[in-house]
């Protein structure tokens, strides 16, 4: 075994701090590149008309996963001493609640308001100021916090654990899911985009011809008639006929 490079005594706590701030730079550099510094960009998954948020994490979870399967079979990282966090389910879910409201209001999680501050928005700026402030407040209150805090606990599990079935079994599950729920979130931005587009351009049969060849990609065939019936009362002449000739 050569990894983990920590536990295993490779470098000191000195070297993992170095190891962490190389690792947050590149993080926070992906994250900019994907444009996941911008608020827009984030709120609108919300409104299903981008999913970019969507696909970039499950993109990065599934190859750490892969990354951490391959490693652990070849001999070269042993998976027994990688940490998991232990589950509390009661203030983990109340926690998860606060999160995704907070992030629903804001438009941010928290390495994205990082990103958004160091890159010089104000919006990301006033976020890590809310986040650090929170944090403040927790460590204040932890007393009195603490006993809600390790209610619910089940130790450490991990999804092989909960159903029982082998780690290679879940890998390839949760890929398949993953190409999946690729496949949907491209079919949903693209109803999306031309959602948007026949609302700007109401009397053009192009977007709602679109919509037909997506839905009948989907095998909707009700939905493929209804907008290909749309687009021919849009149209005239050749084009007509075009159309016609789409939903024969």
């Amino acid at each position: 075994m050569t990894a983990p490079y920590f536990e295993l005594g490779y470098f000191g706590a000195r070297g993992a701090l170095v190891a962490a701030l190389v690792i947050g730079i590149a993080f926070g550099w992906c994250l900019e590149s994907a444009g996941m510094g911008s608020a827009r960009k984030l709120a609108a998954q919300f409104y299903l008309t981008d999913l970019t948020v969507f696909k970039v994490m499950f993109s990065a979870i599934v190859t750490a996963m892969l990354g951490l399967f391959w490693l652990g079979r070849l001999g070269e990282l042993d998976l027994s001493r990688v940490y998991v966090p232990e589950t509390f389910l009661l203030p983990q879910l109340v926690g998860g609640l606060v999160f995704g409201i907070g992030f629903a209001l804001g438009g941010l999680c928290p390495g994205t308001s990082c990103v958004a501050a160091v890159t010089g928005r104000l919006d990301g700026v006033a976020l890590v100021l809310g986040m650090w402030s929170g944090v403040l407040a927790t460590g204040l209150a932890f007393p009195s916090l603490r006993a809600f805090y390790e209610r619910t606990p089940r130790g450490t599990l991990t999804l092989p654990q909960v159903f029982h079935v082998p780690y290679g079994v879940v890998v390839l599950l949760l890929v398949i899911v993953a190409l999946a729920g690729f496949r949907g979130a491209e079919w949903i931005e693209a109803r999306a985009l031309l959602a948007q587009w026949h609302a700007h351009q109401p009397d053009d049969p192009l977007p709602l011809v679109r919509e037909a060849v997506l839905f009948h990609q989907q095998g909707v065939a009700a939905e493929c008639r209804s907008r290909l019936q749309m687009a021919m009362e849009r149209s005239t002449g050749r084009r007509r006929a075009n159309v016609a000739f789409l939903g024969a």
